[in-house]
């Protein structure tokens, strides 16, 4: 079996072939190296960002790695693109393996057309749910705003939210996408004393309760009616895309919040913007923007009513190192049951 891994400079070719080590196939396994350069982190984000917005199209992938794939059996990589023309070159490909959990540098469409899995996983989610319930601290009590203001000469006292704010066990969490991480951060809120409520088409009732979540299944026009916070967790696709538009943040109570840690072309700007502006919603928090790094004129930066944070969720130290062994770990398990949750055409392939 060949296995062509491709690295970069934020997760080398060294890891993830370590990694593939611990593959519980019989076969014996030979394992290609490929790197796609950066210049350095700079220029890695640079073209990271780009992939993000335009798809696997808008960065090359290594001109070597066209001839690799010809006879590979599995693909791994971290962020290297993978386009149509990619995948249609692979006639032995049985897998594409990616250590993130974003999908846009891969095109999971071509790959579902060739009957070929792609895993992914969610490296960051502990992190990254950590994280968003830390925005739902800072925005709802001003910890943000309060510390800039000391910093500042300014013993505040009084905020946008003060004729409302209250305790944690007092709201109502509404989780949208409860995927792994929104999983996460339902269970973090439960264990603070929130009621949890949550939307997501591919997650049944029935399903949670055999987790043992209290957490009740509501659907998207209800949950944007009720909660009291509102934690976004969705993957970016043409379904996702500014589905959290200007109706559902109309049907959200004057006094909640919004909080989104998964990506920014899921949310209306211009819909969450006037809603603030206009104090149709109580506030929010955003560690994910449509632009990054912030424009210096972004009317974000003129709110008094948001908490703001430069793409920090998933920033851990320990989580690249992880990366590849959680793949090979979450593609064993794949491997001896035959489906995976973390196989994101999982029911679209023809078995």
């Amino acid at each position: 079996m060949k296995i062509v891994v491709v690295g970069d400079i934020i997760v080398s070719c060294e890891l993830l072939a370590e990694a593939v080590k611990n593959l519980n196939i019989e076969e014996s396994v030979v394992v290609k190296e490929v790197y796609w350069s950066a210049v350095d982190r700079k220029d890695f984000q640079k073209k990271a960002l780009h992939i993000e917005t335009e798809g696997p199209t808008a960065e090359q992938p290594p001109v070597e790695l066209y001839t690799e794939i010809e006879d590979a059996d599995y693909l791994l990589v971290h962020f290297c693109p993978v386009p149509a023309d990619l995948i249609k070159k692979g006639k032995k490909l049985k897998l594409i393996g990616t250590c993130r959990g974003g999908m846009e540098h891969i095109d999971v469409e071509a790959a579902t057309n060739e009957n070929i899995p792609v895993i992914h996983v969610i490296r960051n989610a502990e992190s990254t749910s950590d994280f968003a319930i830390g925005l739902m601290f800072a925005e709802t009590r001003n910890i943000a705003r309060a510390h800039a203001a000391i910093k500042n000469g300014n013993w505040r006292k009084e905020y946008v939210n003060s004729g409302y704010t209250t305790t944690f066990k007092e709201m109502v969490l509404g989780v949208v996408g409860l995927g792994h991480i929104g999983k996460l951060v339902a269970e973090k809120a439960l264990g603070i004393g929130m009621t949890v409520i949550a939307h997501d088409p591919y997650v049944t009732q029935e399903a949670i309760d055999e987790k043992g979540l209290k957490v009740k299944m509501v659907d998207k026009e209800a949950l944007f009616k009720t909660a009291d916070i509102i934690s976004l967790h969705l993957r970016i696709t043409p379904e996702t895309e500014n589905s959290i538009n200007k109706k559902l943040i109309g049907l959200m109570k004057q006094t909640a919040y919004l909080i989104n840690t998964s990506r920014a072309r899921v949310l209306e700007k211009e819909a969450l913007v006037e809603a603030l502006q206009n104090r149709k919603i109580g506030g929010a928090a955003l560690d994910v923007f449509w632009n990054e790094p912030l424009p210096e004129d972004d009317v974000l930066l003129t709110l008094d009513n948001i908490t703001l944070t430069p793409h920090n969720a998933g920033n851990v130290v320990d989580e690249l190192p992880k990366s590849p062994r959680l793949l090979i770990k979450t593609i064993n398990q794949y491997l001896a049951d035959g489906k995976s949750d973390m196989v994101v055409n999982q029911y679209r392939i023809k078995k």
